[in-house]
C-alpha cells in the first residue's frame, strides 16, 4: 500500500545552485535569502503537518523552524544539502512540543490536498471509486498519526518526503541500517492498523 509515493516533491534546486544560494545568503544577499525562504517555507510546513496532524501546530512549527534556520545559516556548511538540515530542525521542534499536543493528536484530520496521496490519479475517475479512495487515504492518514513517533518520522520522510535512506539517516542522526529496520516495521504496523480498522469499524469498504 505505501510502496507508491505520489506526494508532490519540493521545488527542485540543483546542488550547485543551492550551494551558491546558501553562500550568497550567508553574505546577506537579499535575493538569495528570499530564494531560500521560498524554497524552504512550504517544505517546513508540509513536513510539520505530516508529523503533527494539526494545521495550526504545523504553522507554528514551520514559522519557528524558519527562524532557527536563518539564525544558524551562518554556521551551515554550504557543501551539504539544505533539506535534511531543515527537516531535522522541524523534527526537533515537533518533538520538543509533543507533550502539549498529545490530546490534539487524538483528533482525526482529513489529509490536505497534495499533502498525502497513495494512489495514482485516474484520468477518468469513477465517482464511487474516487469516494472509496478518498476514504482509504483519510483512514491511512489517521493511522499514520497514531504510529509511535520514531516510526511515523521515518515513514513520513521516506513515503511522503521521498528522501533516500542516507538522507533520512542524516536527518534523524541514526545509522542507515536503523532507518531500514524502522521503515520496515513502520510499514508493517501501518498495514496492520489499516487492515484492522477496515475489518472492525467498517470505515472503508473491503472491496
Amino acid at each position: 500500500m505505501t510502496e507508491q509515493r505520489s506526494a508532490p516533491a519540493p521545488v527542485a534546486i540543483s546542488p550547485l545552485r543551492e550551494a551558491a544560494t546558501v553562500i550568497l545568503a550567508q553574505q546577506g544577499e537579499e535575493a538569495a535569502l528570499d530564494e531560500l525562504a521560498r524554497s524552504c517555507r512550504q517544505q517546513a510546513y508540509v513536513f510539520a503537518l505530516q508529523l503533527t496532524g494539526h494545521p495550526d501546530d504545523a504553522l507554528d512549527v514551520a514559522q519557528d523552524a524558519m527562524v532557527r534556520f536563518f539564525r544558524s545559516l551562518g554556521r551551515f556548511d554550504a557543501s551539504r544539502p539544505v533539506r535534511p538540515w531543515l527537516l531535522r530542525i522541524v523534527r526537533n521542534l515537533v518533538r520538543d512540543r509533543a507533550r502539549r499536543w498529545r490530546v490534539r493528536r487524538t483528533e482525526s484530520l482529513e489529509p490536505a490536498d497534495g499533502v498525502l496521496r497513495f494512489e495514482p490519479r485516474d484520468p477518468r475517475p469513477d465517482p464511487e471509486m474516487l469516494s472509496a479512495r478518498h476514504e482509504l487515504q483519510a483512514l491511512v492518514w489517521r493511522c499514520v498519526q497514531e504510529l509511535p513517533p520514531r516510526f511515523r518520522e521515518v515513514l513520513v520522510l521516506r513515503e511522503y518526503q521521498d528522501l533516500a535512506y542516507a538522507e533520512i539517516a542524516q536527518t534523524l542522526k541514526i545509522p542507515r541500517g536503523t532507518v531500514m529496520s524502522r521503515l520496515h516495521r513502520a510499514r508493517r504496523l501501518l498495514r496492520e492498523m489499516v487492515h484492522r480498522r477496515r475489518n472492525t469499524t467498517g470505515e472503508v469498504g473491503n472491496g
